[in-house]
């Protein structure tokens, strides 16, 4: 492991390893990414691989729009297949408040160029007409949402990364830091293999980044929450969008090879991260998916897992500097939407680290926010 960087990213997920390739493209090649675990041992290889720009904040919508075109190219600049494709996301809701919410995400996706559509139970059957309109209110759909396979795209970053000169250090924890100028400036990050100089550290650990972050005395108030996801047998190919109940926290899409694979919000999982599954999990997503699509009550489960969303109190993430340390930066709180805002999430971080222009997304996600009681709002949140 390299001695001294001038960035050490902490953090080997989606997010860490989009900001070390950009940094890498910008010239800054001296980038070491330190990770406790392997690659894809965190929430970028346990999520559902999906990509959308049906939000309900206008900074959401714009990001994620530049986000799924990254997605479209993202093969043929990586020369690594994804399985990117865009059967589009279908929301549905089962009450008229929420109904009524719908209707403005919409009409804002609509005013940034999005073509999210409403629409009625019975035209939420025509894409989909195993669905069960049952109980539905109103619907939306984007056809240019989608899904990626997550592993081959978290490679993609890393091989890309490393062949720009990036050292990419796994099964390696970080321990501590030391600092100068009473714990205002870093010089080195302290890790089980040894000491690495540096001034300039990124926190981007998805839901350890809280404990990184109180090794420098930083206090940051994500917390991280269980979400667990299955797989079902193959079936054949049936189901072109992404469903997404936004009442129950459902959601479920039909991989390439044919698994039905998804998730539903639990509210009563373990403090702190765990990554185990549970029986409970099964059950609720099972009476919700087969509430949903009523044929799926016959397919055999395969398997399921678990990973951790990285929550903030306003559904919003951390990002950019914080007052406490010089040079400490963070890229966290990405709820459970970490996966598919990295690629233009570490695109802009890493330029605001070499260029240093303003970025007023910055200053809406800062640390900051929390303490002077200026929270955000993010309403299209899934499980």
């Amino acid at each position: 492991m390299r001695s001294s960087a001038d960035y050490v990213v902490v953090g080997g997920g989606i997010m860490g390893l989009s900001i070390a390739y950009h940094l890498a493209q910008r010239g800054v090649t001296n980038v070491v990414v330190v990770d406790k675990s392997y690659l894809c041992g965190g929430a970028s290889g346990r999520n559902g691989g999906g990509v959308r720009a049906q939000f309900s904040s206008e900074s959401n919508i714009r990001l994620m729009q530049e986000s799924i075109r990254i997605c479209g190219e993202f093969a043929s600049e990586m020369k690594i297949n994804v399985w990117f494709r865009q059967g589009g996301y279908l929301f549905v809701v089962r009450s008229e408040k929420r109904a009524e919410a719908l209707r403005a995400s919409v009409a804002l996706q609509q005013k940034c160029g999005v073509r999210s559509e409403l629409l009625t139970p019975g035209e939420a059957r025509e894409l989909v007409p195993e669905l069960n309109p049952e109980g539905i209110v109103l619907a939306s759909f984007n056809p240019d949402d989608g899904v990626v396979f997550p592993w081959p795209f978290v490679w993609g970053y890393a091989r890309a990364a490393a062949r720009l000169g990036v050292e990419i250090v796994t099964h390696t924890d970080v321990v501590g830091f030391e600092t100068s100028a009473g714990g205002r400036r870093i010089e080195a990050v302290d890790t089980t293999r040894g000491r690495i100089a540096t001034h300039e550290v990124v926190n981007a650990a998805g839901a350890w980044s809280p404990e990184v972050a109180r090794l420098l005395e930083v206090d940051l108030p994500n917390k991280p929450h269980r979400h667990e996801i299955c797989s079902t047998e193959p079936l054949k190919p049936w189901l072109k969008p992404l469903v997404a109940d936004l009442d129950s926290g459902l959601y479920f899409s039909q991989s390439m090879r044919g698994e039905i694979v998804g998730g539903i919000g639990n509210e009563r999982v373990p403090h702190g991260i765990d990554q185990q599954s549970s029986s409970r999990f099964l059950g609720l997503y099972a009476r919700a998916l087969t509430r949903a699509v009523p044929l799926l009550s016959r397919a055999k489960v395969l398997r399921q897992w678990a990973g951790c969303y990285d929550l903030t109190p306003d559904a919003n993430p951390i990002v950019g500097p914080v007052d406490e340390v010089d040079g400490f930066y963070q890229a966290s709180g990405f709820m459970g939407h970490g996966f598919m805002m990295a690629p233009v999430m570490g695109k802009l971080i890493a330029q605001w680290l070499v260029e240093r222009t303003a970025l007023p997304l910055f200053d809406r996600w800062n640390l900051r926010r929390f303490k002077e009681g200026k929270l955000l709002s993010e309403g299209m949140i899934i499980g």
